[in-house]
């Protein structure tokens, strides 16, 4: 290649790929308001970034990719733990972990409850955002959750509701985040550990209830519920998971 071919091959170069990258630019911001929604960024959304931001939450956490990594991604956070359970964590992260259990604490920021449902509007309309796929996965809470059951392997394509329902509570439908399958080892909400049977103590329909309608059957203990005797399970799963999914929910939970 000669001296001139070569100058030409430079600036016909740099030329298409500055073209491509305006194009690139041009179509994302195109396609920015209604992947993010912005019809739904309301006055308390925009506090909610505010109070983000005054804390400096993103010290800790990450949103959307970026942040720090010491502490969870919370892009899904309120769609994940639900809006009943994050009002409390906020207002007194000591009510659900310890330093010397779980070897870690969210500090006690000291949230006004308008502060606090901000804070959740704005979370609340992050988790809306068409991310694209990420986080790859639901958040996890380290430390004492089991995952396997013998000769139960999960997978979303399997031909076993068990197997499927398995795949989904590890992952799409984020149950493992909040409760784990070992005796006596309590996440957020209550260990699942002999779920099987006390549902057949109950009845046919006390798992799926129990999915669709989380306040239907509390478990007792302050931890587990507002004082006002509502859940602090999300009770959004009738919105997110086909009847289909949740009959292969039922069927993990009944090996359990």
């Amino acid at each position: 290649m000669t001296r001139a071919s070569s100058r030409r091959f430079f600036f016909v170069g740099t030329a298409l790929f500055t073209l491509v990258f305006i194009g690139l630019t041009v179509d994302t911001h195109r396609r920015l308001g209604s992947q993010t929604h912005a019809e739904n960024i309301t006055p308390e959304v925009s506090r909610g970034l505010r109070v983000w931001g005054r804390y400096n939450c993103e010290n800790c956490h990450t949103l959307l990719g970026e942040g720090a990594y010491y502490a969870p991604d919370l892009t899904k956070i309120v769609s994940q733990r639900g809006e009943a359970y994050l009002e409390l964590f906020l207002a007194d992260p000591s009510r659900f972990y310890s330093e010397a259990r779980n070897g870690r604490l969210m500090p006690t920021l000291g949230l006004s409850p308008q502060e606090i449902s901000d804070v959740l509007a704005f979370l609340g309309w992050v988790g809306q955002v068409d991310t694209n796929g990420w986080p790859p996965r639901p958040i996890m809470v380290s430390g004492v959750a089991i995952r396997d059951v013998p000769d139960v392997s999960g997978s979303a394509a399997a031909d076993d509701p068990v197997s499927r329902g398995k795949a989904l509570f590890n992952g799409s439908a984020a149950c493992s985040s909040c409760h784990s399958i070992a005796p006596g080892a309590v996440l957020v909400g209550p260990s699942l550990a002999g779920v099987g049977a006390r549902a057949a103590a109950h009845g046919e329909g006390y798992l799926r209830q129990s999915i669709l309608e989380p306040s239907a059957y509390l478990v007792p203990g302050e931890r587990f519920a507002t004082p006002q005797g509502v859940s602090l399970m999300p009770a959004t799963y009738a919105q997110t998971l086909t009847p289909q999914q949740v009959d292969d929910l039922v069927a993990y939970l009944k090996t359990l």
